[in-house]
């Protein structure tokens, strides 16, 4: 058995190894184990192609809290970032496209081009929308509260949180409290009237998800999605520089230079359990492992089912935990490209405007339309599409000239009705280019090499459960105090000394940090 530690952390993924250095940082002896040879789980980069960096999962950092930045000095651990002045620039069948910058007074003009009241309500919607954001933006990175067990010590901690709620006076508050759990679709047209212009900003609200803009709770993750802050209203991308990998790299050097072991290449297969305590894992190999406590990084079915055993857990907890809805609807299409692609035809559209997302979601209803495919087991016919060219901001990620491309798109269900991802890998991955080429006809003269990540990959790569990004559905009745299930959304589980730190515990998945975070602040508060 190997020595002692105060911590064993499962997975290195950028949560664990949050966590990792939180609780190093404290004075706790730390393990981390990870079965992959490289570090970050689906925040990694690799070389898919000669001197191509590609990133594996994520593709943005934006969402990635800067209160840890500063609490962990990641700077000087050589982490540099690089945000776009473009938030979207979204591409129109019908017509021009749309752009939206982090220039207010810009983005209006261009709106103007669809409509004069939208243009007019959009300087309306920027100083609304970061305010409703803010708030769910502090709640992410706190322990949530369970109404079941109100307790001081966890409402001490509320205290920041209430007297935000309080400042934003009686107006903003009972709003904010009322658009969380609003679809989308109701929320959009709300304040704006042009398809084009609804279906552009309301893009996110279905990222990762198995839900359309008709869904309640899809303003919840917009909200979400945009919870950096901005005075546009939305999120810019921001991309790390020399891939997202390079997140996982900056975190582990400062992990271990507070001490912290991290073993690659070591799965484990079993949480030791002893008198309902976590004393331990075993690994793949059958090695032993002893330690005070076990924080696992993975998500909540294979912590529970796979290394802990359903003979360890009550009967309600062992039904909730199968319970617990996946339902990855996300593949991603990797591209080496010889040259930057000719969006627009002849009229090539600026370089500039394409360092944000360029999208293709022309309006709600056919973000609805595509949705409606993968309920029956489908990929969608016309998918809704978020492509990215991260080698713009960043030129050391491909040769000279050349560039990286990345289309993550919506939606393609883990389970297949009538084939399977094996046989449908390249069939979605030509379907994803021809809906892409009436937007760039060249496209597919560019292409040097193509990686296709489907559901089923992102399962089997980087353990991300029926290709759920989120480590589970982030639907309203599995986010806050019921993630991932009612009474145990406090990192602690029904195993003593046993935590969460996953992207399946609150505030959920998006390289964030934040579940790390808050999972190192539970154990060290005990």
């Amino acid at each position: 058995m190997s020595s002692n530690y105060d911590t064993i952390i499962i997975g290195a993924g950028h949560n664990g190894l949050v966590a990792a250095s939180y609780l190093a940082k404290a004075g706790q002896k730390v393990l981390v184990l990870e079965k992959r040879s490289a570090l970050g789980g689906a925040a990694g980069t690799e070389e898919a192609f000669p001197g191509f960096k590609m990133n594996v999962g994520a593709e943005h950092a934006h969402l990635f809290r800067p209160e840890i930045i500063e609490d962990l000095g990641l700077k000087a651990q050589g982490l540099k970032m690089k945000e776009s002045s473009v938030v979207a620039h979204s591409l129109n069948p019908d017509g021009a496209p749309l752009t939206i910058h982090t220039d207010v007074a810009k983005t209006q003009k261009n709106i103007a081009a669809f409509s004069q009241k939208d243009s007019e309500r959009y300087a309306e919607f920027c100083e609304y929308f970061p305010k409703m954001a803010l708030m769910l933006r502090e709640i992410n990175l706190r322990k949530p509260i369970d109404p079941t067990d109100f307790n001081a010590k966890d409402l001490m901690t509320w205290f920041p949180v209430a007297r935000k709620l309080r400042k934003m006076g009686k107006k903003d508050m009972p709003e904010f409290l009322r658009v969380l759990p609003m679809c989308v679709y109701d929320f959009m047209n709300e304040w704006f009237e042009n398809d084009f212009v609804k279906g552009t900003l309301s893009s996110k609200s279905s990222t990762g998800i198995q839900q359309g803009p008709r869904a309640q709770g899809t303003t919840f993750m917009l909200l979400y999605q945009n919870g950096s802050l901005n005075s546009s209203g939305l999120t810019p991308p921001s991309i790390i520089e020399g891939g997202m990998g390079a997140l996982s790299e900056a975190l582990a050097k400062k992990a271990k230079s507070l001490g912290v072991t991290i073993q690659t290449d070591t799965g484990v297969s079993g949480i030791t359990v002893e008198n309902g305590k976590a004393t331990g894992v075993t690994s793949d190999n059958g090695e032993k492992f002893s330690a005070k406590r076990v924080v696992s990084n993975a998500d909540p079915y294979q912590t529970f089912m796979d290394m802990v055993g359903p003979e360890e857990l009550g009967l309600k907890f062992v039904r909730d935990t199968r319970n617990i809805k996946f339902k990855g609807t996300t593949a991603k299409l990797n591209l080496a490209l010889k040259s930057l692609p000719q969006f627009g035809g002849d009229g090539a559209t600026s370089q500039d405007l394409l360092t944000g997302n360029i999208i293709i979601n022309p309006s709600m209803n056919y973000l609805e339309r595509a949705y409606d495919d993968s309920k029956y087991g489908k990929f969608s016919q016309n998918p809704c599409l978020s492509m990215t060219i991260p080698s713009l901001l960043d030129p050391t990620l491909a040769p000279s000239g050349q560039h990286v491309m990345s289309v993550t798109m919506q939606f393609a269900p883990f389970h297949l009705r009538e084939s399977n991802w094996k046989e449908q890998s390249a069939i979605l991955a030509e379907h994803i280019l021809n809906t892409i080429k009436p937007h760039c006809p060249n496209i597919g003269d560019l292409i040097l090499h193509q990686d296709m990540i489907t559901p089923l990959d992102l399962q089997n790569k980087l353990s991300l459960p029926e290709g759920s990004i989120y480590h589970g559905q982030m639907g309203l009745d599995q986010v806050m105090f019921m993630r991932p299930i009612a009474g145990f959304g406090g990192y602690k589980t029904p195993i003593d000394n046993l935590y969460l730190c996953g992207a399946g515990a609150h505030p959920g998945g998006g390289v964030t940090g934040a579940p790390g975070h808050n999972a190192a602040k539970a154990v060290l508060a005990d």
